[in-house]
């Protein structure tokens, strides 16, 4: 089974043990606790639970949740749900930035993990719509936006900037 679990307290070795070994940068997902000692990662999740209710954010910084994509008892994504926007995550990175472990992409765990943060968002995201960037190298990625009912908005050199409706505010549900 799959589901999305906000990061907590009684999972603290298993999501310590999945962001550790998440890289640093890949495809535009950045991991700022790569390699993070156990020690240090304890007080890294209070920080992590504490952004999720808008408590201790860096300046600029929007409230976010992390969640991690669990099948069975096995955490293999991790998705974060900006809560809004500000003026550096509309003309980038967007409400939601995902990661899916190398060995379990290209089997649609990417295409139901969004969908399941794509409701999550829903709840508290205020915009009409939710925002996404993707890496232009990365068509599998694109693939899984356009899937969950994403659009290119516009593009750069880089990037392709997607937007999903949110139906929090559209009402009207495929």
């Amino acid at each position: 089974m799959l589901c999305l679990k906000a990061a907590n307290r009684e999972d603290i070795e298993k999501e310590y043990l999945f962001v550790r070994d998440v890289p640093e940068d890949e495809n535009g997902f950045i991991n700022e606790y790569h390699g993070i000692s156990r020690e240090d990662f304890d007080d890294a999740l209070d920080i992590i639970i504490m952004n999720s209710r808008g408590l201790r954010l860096p300046e600029g910084y929007v409230p976010a949740t992390t969640y991690f994509l669990w099948k069975n008892d096995k955490i293999i994504g991790q998705f974060n749900v900006r809560h809004c926007l500000c003026e550096s995550l509309e003309n980038g990175a967007g409400h939601i930035g995902y990661y899916i472990s190398p060995e379990y992409r290209g089997m649609g765990y990417g295409t139901q993990g969004l969908q399941l943060a794509l409701e999550k968002a829903r709840k508290i995201v205020p915009e009409d719509e939710i925002y996404l960037r993707v890496h232009k190298d990365n068509p599998a990625s694109l693939k899984v936006m356009l899937h969950n009912g994403g659009r290119i908005h516009h593009e750069d050199d880089e990037s392709y900037f997607v937007r999903i409706p949110n139906w929090h505010f559209d009402k009207k549900q495929p």
